[in-house]
């Protein structure tokens, strides 16, 4: 059997936005995953193909030993497997990546190097501390703060570093930060040097601490800090105050459940992260197609008949194009129809395809979309409205009392998803979650049965709830909750703004 190959892979400080392209493009053909504990998990989502193992440390608890791991690669590519190895930072930056290429080396298999982007860089640029600075620094050192324990005496040279006037970087040293401050001290650096502590750096769990070299410890003890954090020593660090971007942003540190079907849930998830938010993707609801689509077949052979074309999701406009291209169709297919769009969003969608809508209500309901087709003279005229096999029937009633002759036509269907069902819970029952977002009541129906009875009315009760609307919150109501955020615009921006004025404290 031929040998594999190993690809050693900085996954960068944890924002995913700072994996390399070369990263992201190996994980995308790897037959084997190997990744640590500092590796975001979101990576993974690049590699649904592969055997995920983990094998990461967490407070000095290992999955799995360095002589473990470093057998594991070893064994993996010997079955001839490509293996992409995950660390988090750079692999050769503090992460033992080094000793890892040594043994493949030694068993003589092919490995290769994809650097990342160390978090000795990353943390302190994201918490507004540059490492250099004219004024204050000239070079930058970068220390363990956790030697191996089998050396016979400390490799760290306390004097050099305090002569250089450099700044100090110092990896995996929070339980050693008193000893580091007090060497430091007795080397001659002044005790009112500022120090910085970035915990979890740029990642929605950041936070930071600056205080001096003095007072450093006890601060950090008492304020809770604890690995993963970076220390950072140096008069750079007076530069925070004026240049910290990154926890200015205003839903930093909200945990916040999206609970959109995947293949929406997206945009919603980028723009909250965007704003700082902890998003758990947790989508109650999967879109999937339908089995038989004879039905759709025949209302494409037939559409010369219709007078209005009405979509009522982005999904849709997905489904209904996706069978009428199979059927050799195009847009010049309703080159006779009017088109109306319940919202922006699929008017957007319809828009990729070609199609600019004719109508698209004010206000994105059901309700709001009758009114205004009735002005438009509804009467009378045929409808077809490609939609989820199962969802309201406010439209087609209205439209069918209104005058017109509706047909439903089923393009798509959702049914109960389970992801990140034990994530839900935990967070549900320690007490960690900030808010539950909805955007359709079937999201909100989906969401209670899959908690089913494994979470009590008194947990619930602590829950804040956001709603995109009067529809989706008269849904929650049904189940005894009033949600405390309801969007005045019934889109995803407007949830979005409502969701901001909610914690910002502003009614």
């Amino acid at each position: 059997m031929s040998k594999g190959k190993v690809y050693l892979i900085g996954a960068g400080p944890g924002d995913p936005g700072l994996l390399t392209l070369r990263g992201k493009e190996i994980l995308e053909q790897a037959q084997v995953v190997v990744y640590d504990y500092l590796a975001n998990e979101e990576f993974l989502n690049f590699c649904p193909q592969a055997e995920i193992i983990y094998v990461g440390k967490k407070g000095g608890d290992h999955t799995l030993p360095q002589e473990k791991i470093n057998e594991l690669l070893v064994e993996k590519a010997r079955e001839g497997k490509v293996v992409a190895r995950l660390k988090g930072g750079d692999p050769y930056v503090f992460g033992r990546g080094g000793e890892e290429a040594e043994e493949l080396v030694e068993a003589g298999i092919e490995f290769e190097v994809v650097p990342g982007v160390t978090s000795a860089v990353a943390a302190p640029a994201y918490a507004g501390i540059p490492l250099t600075h004219r004024r204050f620094a000239s070079s930058v050192s970068f220390i363990t703060g956790h030697e191996d324990p089998k050396k016979p005496e400390s490799a760290i040279n306390w004097k050099a570093l305090v002569e250089s006037k450099s700044t100090l970087v110092f990896f995996m040293g929070v339980k050693n930060l008193p000893s580091i401050a007090s060497n430091l001290q007795q080397a001659g650096m002044s005790k009112d040097m500022p120090v910085a502590l970035v915990h979890w750096g740029t990642t929605c769990k950041q936070r930071s601490l600056v205080s001096t070299l003095e007072k450093v410890a006890q601060e950090a003890k008492e304020k809770g800090f604890k690995a993963p954090s970076l220390i950072v020593v140096g008069e750079v660090v007076t530069l925070k105050s004026t240049l910290d971007w990154f926890e200015k942003r205003p839903l930093l540190g909200k945990k916040i459940v999206v609970t959109r079907a995947r293949q929406q849930a997206s945009g919603f998830k980028q723009k909250l992260a965007a704003l700082g938010a902890c998003v758990l993707e947790c989508p109650t609801i999967e879109v999937v197609p339908l089995s038989d689509y004879s039905l759709l077949h025949q209302a494409l052979a037939n559409l010369e008949f219709y007078d209005w074309l009405i979509f009522t999701s982005v999904n849709g406009v997905k489904y209904f194009w996706q069978e009428l291209r199979k059927a050799n169709m195009d847009a010049r297919s309703l080159g006779g129809l009017l088109v109306a769009a319940i919202g922006p969003a699929t008017a957007q969608e319809l828009q990729k395809v070609g199609i600019y809508p004719d109508f698209v209500p004010s206000k994105y309901v059901a309700e709001e979309v009758v009114s205004g087709l009735l002005k438009l003279g509804i009467k009378g005229k045929r409808v077809l409205i490609p939609r989820a096999k199962k969802a309201r029937e406010v439209l087609p009633e209205e439209l069918n009392k209104a005058g017109a002759r509706v047909d439903i036509l089923p393009v798509y269907e959702t049914r109960l998803g389970q992801g990140k069902k034990e994530e839900l819970l935990s967070w549900i029952k320690e007490g960690e979650m900030d808010l539950v977002t909805f955007t359709s009541s079937s999201t909100v129906e989906n969401f209670f049965h899959l908690i089913g009875d494994e979470v009590s009315r008194e947990e619930l009760a602590k829950l804040n709830f956001a709603s995109i609307g009067p529809i989706t919150s008269n849904t929650l109501k049904k189940f005894g909750f009033t949600p405390q955020v309801e969007a005045k615009e019934y889109t995803i921006d407007g949830l979005l703004e409502a969701i901001l004025t909610f914690f910002r404290g502003e009614k």
